[in-house]
């Protein structure tokens, strides 16, 4: 089993230490809204990218108990050539031979660390987050062109208002009664349309549209 990182131009950097383990975390994406008066919703967004982390060391000398080939770098250079990794803004290529993983990450984190008793020895802890290129659509405007992000519509979530048409013989606690079950509500139904309505409350007349809520 080899661990490994490719460039664009085909460079390929392989770990020369076999880490104990890789975590590989997954998670689902959520687009939170906060609707008045009804509190919090998730709506599903897709998989978040992925997080893949692990851990090992580059070595000052060869010990073929642990060591996957014999011409291993040199500590300082391995730890360069990952920060050189961690600073570039293109993807590489993360491989691990033998398994499924074979995908285009960019380089998240990496922490080195040098421990007494092991002279030379660079330790290091690797974080790489899955990349993914954003596809844009192209439409056509008035003469001009432009490009837009492939977004499905968002659910329209807001609250409809309730409306109610007024028929002959209707009064505003008759409204009040049938439409909300409560006739003392007639005041706030009156406050609501008072442009509609006028300044008498009992001058309502059919066909007006009223905003019940």
């Amino acid at each position: 089993m080899e661990f490994s990182l490719t460039d664009g131009k085909g460079k390929k950097f392989q770990f020369p230490v076999n880490p104990e383990e890789v975590t590989i975390s997954r998670q689902k994406g959520f687009d939170t809204t906060t609707i008045l008066s009804y509190g919090e919703f998730d709506f599903p967004q897709g998989e978040k990218v992925k997080e893949i982390s692990f851990s090992s060391f580059f070595p000052t000398e060869y010990d073929e108990s642990y060591c996957n080939y014999q011409d291993i770098p040199d500590p300082q250079e391995a730890m360069n050539t990952l920060n050189g990794f961690l600073l570039s803004q293109k993807p590489l290529r993360f491989i691990i031979t033998g398994t499924s993983v074979n995908v285009p990450v960019i380089v998240a984190s990496h922490n080195s660390t040098f421990r007494g008793g092991e002279s030379g020895d660079v330790n290091f802890d690797l974080s790489l987050r899955t990349w993914r290129e954003m596809k844009v659509s192209k439409k056509a405007g008035s003469g001009s062109k432009s490009a837009t992000v492939n977004k499905k519509p968002r659910t329209d979530m807001k609250e409809k208002k309730k409306t109610y048409t007024v028929k002959s013989g209707d009064s505003l606690s008759k409204i009040a009664k049938l439409e909300l079950g409560d006739s003392s509500q007639w005041s706030r139904i009156y406050q609501l349309n008072k442009k509609v309505i006028g300044q008498n409350p009992n001058a309502i007349k059919p066909g007006q549209k009223l905003v019940l809520s």
